[in-house]
């Protein structure tokens, strides 16, 4: 007999899962983790994640009538399980790279991606906005948003939650706890439990005791409410969220197509006031390489199925991130008032190297980077050297304490800004773009942009002997140039750069690490006859004002290039230019930075040689500002 057709092949959306069995849904949710683990093979990305939420994912497409029912990942990583089910399972082996999909939920990507996600606890606030224009419309969809527990550690996310029984009386939102332990375990009685309180049965106990107290003095009323509510809590937990004013349901088992089913069903039927299901899952699940692992296989790189080992590349340079860690440890071992803040990426910016040398004086502080901010000031405030290590693009989610917190009082809190620049295949949501010009603007700031990582642990010297304002320095992910790197490196002189090479026609003005395609531009230029300066700026603030003027007297043209969007290093140096009338004397300038638009996700080479901060780039970038040619354009993304 010929083998049977995989359950999967017969599924090209949600809506053919709604009329299979139970049994049949534990077969899809079997085949649907073996797809993802092939595909994430190929392409590498976030696994643990999405293998956890497999049932999960095949429950919710099964009783909702997505895409008509709104359901909104938090985050994303956790979706490429729900993006196979969605109709994109032909391109599942494109995911993150150039032209394919995205490794996070995407509104131009499927009508099943009702609102984009890659930073945490956004999800709630957003079903909630789903959910109150339904209720303005009219309409009757449901809206669901789950999130893990990790991000509840967000404090939107409870903003939303506080908001959300006065906005609106049918929202559902699944918490996935899938790590800290917040609730006893999982078993029979639990989601016997589960589905009592969350039934038609109890609903309908529950809304005929309601009716009745409504004939009570108002004080009774309330009093059998909270009666009710402390009771059920007391057996199935979930007080804090009945009193933000959701009907709690939970905890149950994840991995259980039952309960996960009838309990769905029931919470979709509650329509009186927003409902919280609380689901147990087990982050790797199904795959034993993932699930024996310390990270849980959260994010990899392309790997054998049959073993789990991943590919990863020689060793080469050191990791950016890794030296800034090794400096601070250095740092520390002889100031004990250096403190490490990390915002639930601890092995992301390095910070577990400095929390096993000094666990007294590292704090995760979880997905709350503002409060990290603000932390970090009290720190300051009464005389420790706090280092404030976020990536660029999560610094964003902090920027009213950085200003408020920190910059007005001028405090001295040291920002360790990882991943600045381009990312590759984690795309636009964690491009590091915009720091230069959201710090560079803020009075006081010390903004440091090392070329290498010798000079990275230069900045992170210098960010240890500043200790009367704020400053920072940004470096991108992934690996030096392989410099020598001191045994203890020496600070920057404040707001001074230096010239690396010396030339006549064209001065190159390079903050970060362009500096090593500025160098091979010179040389590209130099073959067409064409003497160019090359320099390193170390600061886009202070500005070496000195060594502006001087490389706007002595050459023809100025071409500034950096890793970070318009208004920055760029806008900085024309500002202070146009100040000192450097521009009335016939320079010309051109100020090459990301173009103007989201970038999507491909190779970081790619991505900067599309921008044109490459060394093809700055090489037309100088021809153009030269008058050589019609170049400046070229290959360059409008």
């Amino acid at each position: 007999m010929p083998p049977e057709t995989p359950l999967l092949d017969t599924v090209s959306s949600p809506a053919d899962t709604r009329d299979l069995t139970l049994p049949q849904l534990r077969q899809l949710a079997d085949e649907l983790r073996a797809e993802t683990i092939d595909a994430v093979s190929q392409t590498g990305g976030h696994l643990g994640a999405g293998l956890g939420v497999v049932e999960l994912t095949v429950a919710l497409h099964h009783v909702y009538e997505t895409p008509k029912d709104i359901l909104i990942w938090d985050v994303g990583h956790q979706a490429y399980p729900h993006k196979i089910l969605t109709g994109r399972r032909d391109r599942i082996r494109t995911l993150r790279q150039g032209g394919g999909l995205s490794g996070f939920t995407k509104r131009s990507e499927s009508e099943y991606d009702p609102f984009g996600a890659a930073h945490a606890a956004t999800s709630i606030s957003a079903a909630l906005g789903f959910a109150a224009a339904r209720d303005a419309k009219g309409q009757d969809n449901k809206v669901v948003a789950v999130i893990g527990d990790g991000s509840m550690s967000a404090g939107m996310a409870y903003e939303a939650m506080n908001n959300a029984s006065e906005a609106t009386r049918q929202l559902t939102v699944i918490l996935n706890d899938n790590d800290m332990s917040i609730a006893p375990p999982v078993g029979g009685m639990s989601a016997y439990m589960a589905r009592l309180v969350s039934g038609g049965g109890y609903q309908s106990l529950r809304n005929l005791g309601k009716a009745v107290s409504k004939a009570f003095p108002k004080p009774l009323q309330e009093a059998a409410r909270k009666a009710e509510e402390y009771a059920r809590g007391m057996v199935t937990g979930g007080t804090l969220f009945e009193e933000l004013g959701f009907y709690y349901v939970g905890p149950i088992d994840g991995h259980d197509m039952d309960a996960l089913v009838n309990v769905l069903k029931n919470a979709r039927k509650i329509e009186d006031r927003p409902v919280l299901v609380h689901v147990v899952t087990q982050k790797g699940k199904g795959y034993g390489p993932a699930e024996n692992a310390a990270d849980k296989y959260h994010g990899v790189v392309k790997f054998d199925v049959v073993t789990g080992k991943q590919n990863k590349a020689q060793a080469g340079a050191p990791q950016y991130t890794r030296v800034f860690a090794q400096e601070l440890v250095k740092r520390a071992e002889l100031d004990p008032k250096i403190m490490a803040i990390t915002a639930a990426m601890p092995s992301g910016t390095g910070l577990d190297l400095f929390g096993e040398r000094f666990p007294d004086r590292t704090f995760d502080v979880g997905i709350a980077e503002q409060h990290a901010v603000t932390f970090a000031a009290g720190l300051a405030a009464d005389g420790m050297k706090p280092f404030c290590a976020i990536y660029s693009t999560f610094l964003q989610r902090g920027y009213d304490q950085v200003v408020h917190d920190v910059a007005i009082q001028g405090l001295p809190v040291r920002f360790a800004i990882d991943r600045a620049g381009l990312v590759g295949a984690d795309g636009a949501t964690h491009a590091g773009s915009f720091d230069i010009g959201y710090l560079g603007q803020l009075p006081g700031m010390v903004l440091m942009g090392p070329a290498d990582e010798a000079e990275l642990a230069r900045a992170v010297a210098t960010a240890v002997a500043i200790d009367d304002r704020p400053s920072a320095f940004r470096y991108p992910r992934g690996e030096g140039t392989g410099v020598a790197i001191p045994d203890l490196a020496a600070p920057f002189e404040i707001g001074k750069g230096r010239i690396v090479r010396e030339g006549t026609a064209v001065a190159i003005l390079s903050f970060g690490t362009r500096l090593g395609d500025a160098l091979r531009a010179a040389d590209m230029l130099a073959a067409r006859g064409l003497s160019a300066t090359v320099a390193d700026a170390r600061f886009a603030k202070p500005l070496d004002v000195d060594l502006l003027l001087r490389l706007a007297r002595d050459h023809e043209a100025l071409i500034t290039v950096e890793e970070g969007s318009m208004g920055g290093f760029g806008a900085f140096v024309l500002h202070a230019l146009a100040q000192h009338g450097a521009l009335d004397r016939g320079l010309r300038v051109r100020t090459l930075t990301l173009p103007d638009i989201f970038q999507d996700h491909d190779k970081p080479d790619v991505m900067y040689a599309d921008a044109g901060i490459d060394a093809d780039g700055i090489v037309r970038g100088a021809l153009d500002a030269l008058g050589i040619g019609n170049a400046a354009v070229a290959g360059r993304r409008a």
